[in-house]
């Protein structure tokens, strides 16, 4: 029986819809197998059991296992075969499964306790100190390079598992350190040429002809003290030793360019109220050096206000820190001996104070004093300040025949100024306990410091006449007040302090004893300028008397 078109039509839609809930019923079937595939695997691992750690202490090739410390048991573990052993190092933690298999690995403890190194035996085993009573013996992981290990280094220890796991910065340590190439070289120092050559004999010599020391069965020194009164170049010294050093290693060595290190250690930044953290700093400040100077590295270590530290023991004068705080210093000095590349040098204004222990030869042998500056040394001191590149007054230039002449005679200007002996210039009255007594001028007392302290003063004073009256360039106006003004400030100050005190300071103390130090008044600049009637150099020989210029 045939069917009609009508029927046919029918037939074809119903085999359509049927299609397509069938592909919606394998479409529902496919995401409820996913769903079920899904919740398989969470269910699998919520049930897992859980994976321990372990940490890594030796590999064994033939059988692909490794000893490792379980839960602090010593245990020898199998590998999986995707574990690379090689790659493992003494310390490293490992993942294990639950059949105790090692299935990966991580990194190293990041937490534990801080240690302090005692010994290093040998290159896997270490002697630290926990407490004040108590030491142990740990491994070295194999992150640390056991060559960089140096006695009193602080570390970082895992106790549990029994390995020291990096070098920690003491934060009380490093901010003593001023670890730094410097950029001061003796060309930048003026008014000290006997003094550097004196040091260069001493310190450079031994560097620049080992072999001549050896020959002649001499030793290098350890240690130079510059002292003298303040502001006068004792720093800048120091830092131009470790310059001067750095260039004679790079010459030797065939380089451009060499590194060298400056310990700056502040002296009262070292006492600590805790018994014995002043002497445990100290030798960690050495040790520094050694490391740094094992790498042929020059290293200054430059005490500042030694004093402070290292007074004389017995005297009385102040706490009992000195009597072990000495012979620590004593100890690691005699210990340079033994290291290349290191000097100590330090630096004080009251050399008196200090223990004899570490002045005699052997120690801190060489000592230099930095002398106050003569007129000599003052014009070459003020050659580094006071230099034709800064502005000058045009009339100046035009007078003296250019900028290096005009500044020449500013520089002369200057210096003559300091070193006139006219009463504008008496500084203070000094009396002796024998009944004598002296005037000083500001020339007795003239430094490094103040001549820089004057230019930039004068800098100051330029600047606010060109302010004011729009007329720029620096002056002898400028720098005659600035004179004045120095002189002023440091004779109110002079009277702040006990007299026997600031004459030793001041290198001032003559074998008798100082009972009164009386500052000679405040006077007014003797040379001035006002907008309205400005001072140029040639107009001074009128109003200067004694014929200061």
């Amino acid at each position: 029986m045939s069917q009609g078109p009508g029927e046919l039509y029918e037939l074809r839609q119903e085999v359509i819809s049927l299609e397509e809930k069938n592909e919606r019923l394998a479409s529902s079937l496919k995401t409820a197998r996913d769903r079920i595939l899904e919740l398989g695997d969470q269910l699998e691992s919520l049930s897992r059991p859980p994976a321990s750690y372990a940490t890594f202490l030796k590999a064994h090739d033939a059988d692909h296992s490794v000893d490792a410390l379980v839960g602090g048991r010593k245990m020898n573990v199998a590998a999986a075969s995707s574990v690379a052993l090689e790659a493992l190092k003494p310390g490293q933690e490992l993942r294990l499964n639950e059949q105790l298999v090692v299935i990966g690995y991580a990194g190293y403890e990041a937490t534990g306790t801080i240690v302090t190194v005692e010994l290093v035996i040998d290159p896997e085993r270490v002697l630290v100190k926990i407490h004040q009573d108590e030491t142990r013996v740990l491994h070295i992981a194999g992150r640390i390079n056991p060559d960089r290990l140096r006695v009193g280094d602080t570390v970082l220890a895992d106790l549990r598992a029994g390995f020291v796991l990096e070098h920690i910065e003491r934060p009380d340590v490093e901010h003593l350190l001023l670890e730094e190439v410097p950029d001061v070289s003796y060309e930048d120092i003026g008014g000290l040429a006997p003094q550097i050559v004196q040091i260069k004999d001493t310190v450079e010599l031994p560097f620049e002809q080992p072999e001549l020391y050896r020959e002649h069965g001499l030793k290098p020194p350890k240690g130079v003290l510059l002292y003298g009164p303040p502001g006068c170049g004792k720093t800048l010294i120091a830092k131009a030793v470790a310059t001067s050093l750095a260039r004679n290693v790079a010459s030797h060595a065939g380089k451009a360019t060499a590194r060298s290190y400056f310990l700056n250690i502040k002296g009262p930044q070292l006492l600590d109220k805790y018994v014995g953290e002043t002497e445990r700093q100290i030798r960690e400040i050495f040790s520094r050096a050694r490391d740094r100077a094992a790498h042929g590295i020059p290293v200054v270590i430059f005490f500042d206000e030694m004093e402070a530290l290292f007074r004389t023991r017995g005297s009385g004068v102040s706490s009992d820190v000195e009597t072990t705080v000495v012979p620590q210093l004593l100890a690691e000095i005699d210990g340079v001996e033994q290291l290349d590349n290191v000097i100590v040098i330090g630096a004080s204004n009251r050399e008196d104070m200090i223990d004899p222990a570490i002045l005699r030869p052997g120690r801190l042998d060489v000592k230099i004093r930095i002398e106050r500056p003569d007129y000599d040394g003052c014009l070459d001191i003020l050659g580094k300040y006071l230099v034709s590149t800064l502005p000058l007054r045009s009339e100046d230039v035009t007078l003296f025949g250019g900028r290096d002449e005009a500044v020449k005679a500013l520089r002369a200007g200057t210096v003559d100024a300091l070193f006139a002996r006219i009463p504008e210039n008496e500084y203070v009255e000094v009396h002796y306990a024998n009944g004598q007594s002296e005037v000083l001028y500001i020339s007795d007392f003239v430094s490094g410091a103040m001549i820089a302290a004057i230019v930039d003063r004068a800098k100051k004073l330029a600047i606010k006449e060109l302010l004011a009256t729009g007329r720029r360039g620096i002056g002898m106006d400028h720098l005659i007040a600035a004179v004045r003004e120095e002189t002023r400030e440091n004779e109110e100050l002079a009277s702040a302090t006990s007299p026997e005190e600031w004459a030793r300071v001041n290198g001032r103390s003559r074998g008798e004893r100082v009972t009164m130090v009386r500052p000679l008044g405040r006077r007014e600049p003797i040379i001035a300028s006002t907008p309205d009637r400005p001072r140029t150099v040639h107009e001074w020989d009128d109003v200067v008397p004694d014929g200061l210029i």
